[in-house]
């Protein structure tokens, strides 16, 4: 069990001395009213009882199953999260216990956590595709007692990792099927726990005092949960979050977005993220609005449309993802439908940004857009499934310019936000009318940031979190004397619109051997700009020149690859295909015109690269369960890919160990081509194939 009632043991004096500065006395959304028998909202359980109270009969989650949004009021959720939380009680959860939650966006997988604060336990989120190994790395870690797992998957590989789990004593879970047979005393259904708790209520008057009791002691310095970050540059490390800290953050941006209980959101991020814990989760129970769960991950779509979500995001990847399905529709659309299509998003492009935030707007702007609207932008949002959308954000990575501006040209109201797991989300935001695709925006409400002399960028907020579980050295070495966090990453506010522009991992940049800066994170986010190129990893540090290993989008070149009617039997065939990269080679020589004319980065185009053979993979440990790439594990990996790009090599051979999603192993071999590049900002940049 962890020390709980308190979180001054893991503090650093200079955090613990923010987190009592950070407005310890505001009540939530100004409502000074006590709950009967206990303090202000500064707990999730307080939080719960409140909108039990003010919102009873709103709709606070919906879940398809079967094909049906079903719907739970805010009074039904409270009642059964206080059964619920009895039951868990009755299992052995205790104060400061750990209780792990593995699995998709399901309604009950959330209650869990709610379940868990009410007994002042501690929910920590994992990756519902986390291999095994990963998986018993953070229940092992996080020394939790108790897992709740969505399904027969979840469960099977928990059993799998059981024997290194020493706390693990009960094993809860969601979905029933294929579960009847197992001969395994740990398991039990939540259902029945949550039947379980509301009888022993109705039975014993003494074990609901208790559960009340736990949640009137609950305060602000509670744990609210651990969450564990992707592990990019290593291991996972637990990040620890407190209560009043989460709610401060949360109210903050509650009130800058002006969310309500009239919004829905959307909730299909990894339930392990910070950014779903953020933004559905503790948003949900600050602003009190409904938050809808998709049916499975392959009705995502068509759940979005249902549902028209007011407040929305998605990473660069997932906007990307929604035009790239748009313009290949498009193309296969008779020509007349096409010609309108690409009329008006001309006009959008003209006058949708200038509309959208109000600025002055010639009267033929103005129609030709409204029948645009009619016509083309409305239908499209409807197809997205966006129509209703208030608000919506995206983060993670840079942005392409022009798919920024398409979104905001045909009227949604997309903006980019900066954040991290240790700020519980939030370092910077950008307001309404002050919206640019090169910046993330200023600080937060109630964040103060500053940019050192070595260009790190470093932040103090209300939700920044208090330290790495079981890791006080790294907690250390993470803030600075005065109490602010390291982000790690390089940036500079500015000079025009004093927004923050974030360049890249601070100690990925570095210099080619002829002192030209090398960036990779920005280079890579030029080359995804295109549609044909799914991922990109560059490498350039300390050599001559710049090589790049890239990984096609397959969606978008299995249809240009259709229309030119060339045949493959798989991405491996189709990635090493000539005419694949003459196509990805005019994106790349695009990349390197752009570079040319950006004097500090002219020197870093890319001179070499190659189309890897396998898309890469965050079971092979190439990427992060947030789709980032692991640069330096890639290197390793393809060792002699690499060592072909800078040796002058025109093919290299590799055998590729790759892991299946029922966790079997296999080989992927290969011979993959180098293609050349002209490192010239003219229109004869292009190489040839080698």
């Amino acid at each position: 069990m962890l020390e709980h009632a308190k979180l001054a043991w893991l503090l650093p004096k200079r955090a613990q001395l923010h987190h009592k500065q950070a407005r310890a006395n505001v009540p939530v959304f100004g409502i000074g009213t006590d709950m009967a028998g206990g303090g202000s909202f500064d707990t999730f359980p307080k939080l719960l009882l409140r909108n039990a109270a003010q919102f009873g009969a709103r709709p606070a989650f919906r879940h398809k199953d079967l094909g049906i949004w079903q719907t739970w009021t805010w009074a039904e959720v409270a009642a059964l999260v206080r059964a619920y939380a009895a039951g868990l009680h009755r299992l052995g959860l205790q104060p400061g216990d750990t209780i792990a939650v593995v699995g998709s966006n399901r309604p009950k997988l959330y209650w869990t956590m709610m379940a868990a604060q009410a007994l002042r336990a501690i929910p920590v989120p994992v990756y519902s595709d986390a291999v095994a190994d990963e998986l018993a790395f953070v229940l092992a870690h996080a020394e939790s007692k108790l897992v709740a797992a969505q399904d027969q998957e979840q469960v099977d590989k928990i059993l799998s990792v059981s024997d290194r789990l020493s706390h693990l004593n009960r094993i809860v879970y969601d979905d029933p099927r294929g579960l009847d047979d197992y001969d395994d005393s740990r398991l039990i259904a939540i259902g029945e726990v949550i039947e379980d708790g509301r009888a022993a209520l109705a039975a014993n008057v003494a074990l609901g005092a208790r559960i009340d009791e736990f949640v009137r002691e609950g305060d602000g310095f509670d744990i609210a949960t651990i969450l564990y970050t992707s592990g990019t540059t290593g291991a996972s490390k637990g990040v620890i979050l407190s209560t009043r800290g989460c709610i401060d953050a949360a109210t903050d941006t509650v009130r800058f977005d002006r969310l309500t209980a009239d919004d829905v959101v959307f909730a299909y991020l990894p339930l392990a993220w910070v950014g779903d814990h953020y933004l559905n989760y503790v948003q949900g129970l600050v602003a009190g609005f409904c938050t809808a769960c998709p049916e499975s991950s392959e009705t995502i779509e068509q759940d979005r449309r249902e549902i028209g979500p007011s407040f929305y995001f998605a990473p660069p990847r997932g906007f990307e993802a929604m035009l790239t399905r748009v313009m290949i529709r498009m193309e296969d659309a008779a020509p007349i439908k096409r010609r309108m299509f690409n009329y008006f998003l001309g006009i959008a492009r003209r006058y949708g940004e200038s509309i959208l935030i109000g600025n002055s707007v010639p009267l033929s702007g103005r129609l030709l857009y409204a029948l645009g609207r009619l016509l083309v932008y409305e239908p499209l949002k409807n197809v997205l499934g966006l129509s209703r959308v208030r608000v919506a954000y995206t983060a993670g990575e840079a942005i392409g310019p022009d798919l920024f501006a398409f979104y905001r040209s045909i009227g949604l109201n997309l903006k980019q936000l900066y954040g991290q797991t240790e700020a519980f989300l939030y370092v910077t935001c950008q307001p309404d009318g002050e919206i640019y695709s090169d910046t993330v925006g200023p600080a937060a409400p109630n964040v103060d940031i500053r940019v050192t002399e070595s260009g790190e960028v470093q932040f103090r907020s209300p939700g920044m979190f208090v330290g790495y579980f079981k890791d006080q050295a790294k907690t250390e070495e993470t803030m600075t004397p005065d109490g602010y966090v390291k982000t790690g990453d390089a940036g500079f506010f500015d000079k025009k619109t004093g927004h923050l522009r974030i360049i890249d991992r601070a100690k990925d940049v570095g210099r080619l051997a002829d002192g030209t800066i090398f960036a990779p994170k920005y280079l890579e986010n030029k080359l995804k700009f295109f549609p044909n190129i799914g991922e990109a990893v560059v490498y350039g540090d300390s050599t001559e020149f710049v090589c790049a290993i890239l990984n096609i989008d397959p969606v978008a070149v299995a249809n240009w690859a259709e229309r030119n009617n060339i045949a493959y039997g798989s991405y491996q065939e189709l990635a090493g295909h000539p005419l694949v990269y003459d196509v990805v080679a005019k994106d790349v020589a695009e990349v390197n015109r752009s570079l040319a004319g950006e004097k500090v980065l002219a020197g870093a185009q890319i001179r070499r690269f190659l189309i890897l053979h396998k898309e890469l993979d965050a079971d092979d440990g190439e990427l992060t369960r947030t789709q980032k790439v692991r640069r330096r594990f890639i290197a390793e990996r393809y060792a002699p890919l690499v060592t072909a790009l800078y040796n002058g090599s025109h093919e290299a051979d590799i055998s590729t160990e790759v892991t299946f999603e029922d966790g079997r192993k296999g080989t992927i071999a290969a011979r993959v081509k180098i293609y050349d590049m002209q490192a010239t900002g003219s229109a004869e940049s292009l190489g040839k194939a080698a």
